[in-house]
């Protein structure tokens, strides 16, 4: 006989679970079933367990906590609530327990009607694949019973009143105590996400001055119209306060955009340029090496060849970021969003540790923002999102491969062509990059309205 076919249905994406909260997959059930699946798994190991939980600011995120609470405590496991904490944050609250595991509930850059849930090991680091895999498969089969805990034994549910504080302490000891940000003026979007509270007192606690933005969360405004989606706001801010930076969070804090003192953006390919070169100089790069991604501007590949510092590109996401980090023993990562990894400091994205690093290497060189960035020369790129009705492989659209066939003979060698699929939503992405930008646009818009005509979603 056969093998019987796995019948488990796949929820998690490439960043946890995530979509439009109220509707599948992200629905109260889905986080009820999600917190005893991994009351299950935590409780196969002995000793006390408990869970951290922290979240962003959009209205869904209490709901969803208290499914998750409820989850895991029926299956005899403790939960940490620590309340709105950046992502980074919670992955350091999570080893600073030592809990089994953090859980982090946020959509991170997406509007508010989206959310998420994604898992952190005791380590701080995301959880492998074939752990998100075992927990599809409990839920698959509702299969909790035979795990249920004595009436004495189910789980207890604590509010961290410490966590913020602790975070914060955590992130100033990232920034040497011999130094100061005394004389830096900051304007700081905090994107009206997780970092509301934080981010400002760490600056300010180190003495900069700081004109803040987008730090009113109503459960509706976060990622609206601010935040490194839409530098926009801090760029204006910049000219508006005469500052020397701009720092511009996504919603859950975990990656930056910056601006130097001329409001001109500086992205993660060139803040990522930036901190090797300082750590290389400072002979702490390990491995002489740095992991990016297959997005990564080719200015930033020759900056790196120029240096000599060797470069391993990843697939996008930070999770891949990381592990290429892992295999390849380097320190430091990250991607052109602004996700930079620092493994000496923390074991996930985190834009608030990220922009100290980049305020201490102006103030250690006493060099300017735009000094700094002008060691990357970006080649003109263009992305063009498409809504999709599917993802079939770019490989059974043969149109689709002409073009781009055409596309890269026409750049000659000078230029490149990625398409790829967002992991959390149903967009392609076409990528092309080039010597001159109006050729490069025409091109990734063609390619795009190809893509359009063969698996376009016309909804709105």
């Amino acid at each position: 006989m056969g093998k019987e076919p796995d019948k488990t249905k796949k929820i998690f994406g490439t960043d946890g679970v995530r979509g439009r909260a109220n509707k599948s997959p992200m629905t109260v059930e889905t986080a009820l079933a999600l917190g005893r699946a991994a009351g299950k798994i935590f409780r196969f190991h002995e000793g006390k367990h408990r869970v951290v939980i922290g979240k962003d600011t959009r209205l869904s995120c209490y709901m969803f906590e208290n499914a998750l609470i409820a989850g895991l405590c029926s299956m005899g496991v403790d939960t940490l609530m620590v309340g709105p904490l950046p992502t980074p944050g919670v992955a350091f609250i999570t080893r600073a327990y030592r809990a089994d595991a953090g859980i982090v509930i946020s959509a991170s850059h997406n509007p508010y009607y989206d959310n998420g849930i994604k898992f952190f090991s005791s380590e701080g680091f995301k959880l492998p694949d074939s752990w998100e895999h075992q927990m599809e498969q409990l839920i698959s089969r509702n299969d909790f019973d035979d795990s249920l805990p004595d009436d004495g034994d189910i789980g207890k549910n604590f509010k961290i009143t410490d966590a913020d504080g602790r975070y914060i302490e955590f992130a100033k000891a990232t920034f040497p105590r011999r130094l100061s940000l005394k004389n830096l003026t900051i304007a700081l979007d905090c994107a009206n996400g997780a970092g509301y509270k934080v981010a400002p007192l760490i600056f300010r606690e180190l003495d900069a001055k700081v004109f803040i933005y987008g730090n009113n969360p109503d459960g509706l405004n976060i990622n609206l119209n601010c935040g490194s989606l839409y530098p926009e706001t801090v760029q204006k801010a910049v000219l508006e306060h005469r500052a020397d930076i701009g720092i511009a969070l996504d919603g859950d804090a975990d990656r930056v955009i910056m601006t130097d003192e001329n409001a001109q953006i500086v992205d993660g390919d060139t803040i990522l340029a930036i901190c090797a070169r300082d750590m290389k100089r400072r002979g702490v790069l390990k491995g002489n090496k740095v992991v990016s991604t297959i997005m990564s501007n080719l200015g930033f590949i020759k900056a790196m060849e120029e240096l000599d510092i060797e470069v391993i590109r990843a697939q996008v996401g930070d999770r891949y970021v990381i592990q290429d980090m892992l295999e390849h023993q380097a320190n430091l990562g990250g991607e052109q969003s602004g996700h930079l990894i620092f493994l000496d400091h923390n074991t996930t994205g985190d834009g608030l540790v990220c922009a100290l690093q980049v305020m201490r290497i102006m103030i250690e060189t006493d060099s300017k923002l735009s000094d700094l960035a002008s060691l990357v020369k970006k080649y003109p790129q263009v992305c063009v999102n498409v809504k999709v009705k599917a993802k079939p492989p770019f490989e059974t659209m043969p149109n689709v491969l002409t073009l781009v066939a055409e596309v890269e003979k026409n750049l000659e060698n000078a230029g490149r062509v990625l398409l790829r699929y967002s992991g959390t939503e149903n967009i392609c992405r076409v990528m092309v990059e080039g010597p001159k930008f109006k050729q490069v646009h025409q091109m990734a818009n063609l390619i795009a309205e190809e893509i359009k005509k063969q698996i376009g979603n016309n909804e709105k």
